[in-house]
């Protein structure tokens, strides 16, 4: 592991405890991002020409890595845009249940197109009210993040497979933007509709770049409108034959972009998976542990039985600003400080960070 974490180099300087903002570009990222575009200085439009060989390798590496068909992955520039997409094509009067706090981008989109929405408190008992209310409520859909960027709250992933069983017509949306790229995934066992994702920050995959992926089903529950020339592989004779997943890529995608994401997944893969989420997982608990001891977490993250990586604790701008002089990168969120950890940061760093709360 440490021979991985020295293709890091923001990691020789700081604490970095902000994948949750951001995640980190490596050398081999980068040394793929130098050659692409110097193809591209050489090579002109002669190498965008081939492009579309390395956005199919892309949309592959998409469906290897979180188990799902070919056919049902979108490339989209990030989740915001893909949902947006989306939505335009739901069915209007949808009563659509939330999660209070969770991200804008989630929420704002069913907000703007008048849909009747409904909202839930995070707590502890999470999973349990989100079943009672869609049994007692005529809940039609479930959006929610599947981590809650705020508190690092993590929905019971095996909850929302059985859910869906007990409640086949509920259509379930999920943000995956904090969860994906932190343990081993598979979409077509997970129960859930659409699962959309920008990959900038666990995935490691830089800015400009996410997916969408689809159930077997859902084409049918949406009407969706956008189009273009992309989307009908340049067929001039195509628009009427353009797919539902297409209808998400209607413009030319960047070979830059979604190249990054297909060398992070394999870099991902090659480190494993299994290996990743061990690590992170040995993370989580001893740092909930250790912050747990000195109070500065939420009750509804102290009661939970499994929790992700990101968690934010009581503290001020004074805290923040000490971290930030002790060289420990990380965000104001909310009403406290988010700490957020991947498989590069160390048991090690979350000491110091104890250290530094200890002597605050």
């Amino acid at each position: 592991m440490q021979k991985i974490i020295k293709q890091f180099p923001v990691l020789s300087q700081y604490i970095y405890a902000n994948t949750a903002t951001s995640g980190l570009l490596y050398d081999g990222l980068l040394d793929w991002r130098q050659e692409h575009d110097l193809d591209f200085l050489i090579g002109g439009s002669t190498m965008k020409m081939k492009g579309h060989q390395l956005i199919s390798e892309t949309r592959n590496s998409v469906r290897k890595f979180f188990g799902c068909k070919t056919d049902n992955v979108a490339l989209v520039p990030n989740f915001s845009i893909g949902l947006n997409l989306l939505l335009e094509g739901m069915p209007a009067k949808r009563n659509v249940l939330l999660l209070e706090g969770d991200y804008p981008s989630l929420n704002w989109p069913f907000e703007s197109r008048g849909h009747a929405t409904y909202y839930l408190k995070v707590t502890d008992s999470l999973e349990e009210n989100i079943y009672d209310r869609i049994k007692f409520d005529n809940i039609n859909v479930l959006a929610l993040s599947l981590v809650q960027w705020l508190n690092g709250i993590k929905v019971d992933l095996e909850f929302l497979k059985n859910l869906k069983k007990d409640f086949p017509d509920l259509l379930i949306i999920a943000d995956g933007t904090q969860f994906l790229g932190t343990e081993i995934f598979n979409f077509e066992d997970s129960g859930i509709d659409v699962l959309g994702a920008s990959s900038y920050k666990w995935l490691l995959g830089g800015y400009g770049n996410g997916f969408m992926l689809f159930a077997d089903e859902t084409p049918a529950k949406f009407k969706c409108r956008s189009t273009g020339f992309n989307a009908a592989d340049g067929d001039m004779e195509g628009r009427e034959k353009v797919s539902f997943t297409k209808q998400f890529e209607p413009g030319h995608l960047d070979t830059f972009n979604f190249g990054s994401l297909n060398y992070s997944l394999g870099f991902l893969s090659d480190i494993g998976m299994d290996t990743i989420s061990e690590q992170i997982k040995k993370l989580s608990l001893k740092a909930k542990g250790e912050l747990e001891n000195l109070g500065l977490l939420e009750e509804s993250v102290v009661k939970r039985k499994a929790h992700s990586s990101i968690f934010n604790i009581q503290g001020d701008k004074d805290l923040y600003a000490k971290f930030m002089e002790q060289d420990v990168v990380c965000a104001q969120r909310g009403n406290g400080i988010r700490l957020s950890f991947h498989f590069y940061n160390t048991e090690n760093e979350i000491d110091k960070i104890i250290g530094i709360l200890k002597s605050s």
